[in-house]
């Protein structure tokens, strides 16, 4: 008995196993839709956008994130316009801003955030986003 009961533990789950079977037709228009958008997405990403060696200003650095939190909501709320990016490089959180080709935009624009952030703001050398209509006058 105790042999047929193992034997019953070990072989049951191989024949349910092998028994249950999922068969799955695909319209194969399916396969053409994924391809077209694929080449959208592509398409649409390389044109919005586009990256250009520039500058950024640095607004604030610190270990603490309200604070970085706190600096971005002020700066929305002068400019809403402004692009800004609150990235964390362990164990700091940084507060960028801006997308500026020529050091000289950069450097205006330091000079406006320094009455907002007293501390200091500074230009850092990045890879930056351009704008879509920088992107239109360029072809």
């Amino acid at each position: 008995m105790k042999y047929y009961l193992f034997l019953s533990f070990f072989l049951f789950p191989l024949v349910a196993f092998t028994q249950d079977s999922i068969i799955v037709h695909k319209d194969v228009r399916l396969d053409l839709l994924i391809k077209k958008q694929q080449q959208i997405n592509e398409k649409t990403s390389r044109e919005i956008r586009k990256f250009k060696k520039g500058f950024r200003l640095l607004i604030i650095t610190t270990n603490k994130r309200e604070e970085a939190i706190a600096a971005k909501s002020k700066l929305n709320s002068h400019y809403p316009d402004l692009k800004t990016y609150l990235i964390y490089q362990s164990p700091y959180f940084k507060l960028k801003v801006g997308n500026f080709i020529t050091y000289e935009e950069a450097v205006e624009f330091q000079n406006k955030l320094l009455t907002i952030f007293p501390a200091g703001v500074f230009i850092i050398a990045e890879v930056v986003e351009l704008k879509q209509e920088t992107n239109n006058s360029d072809s």
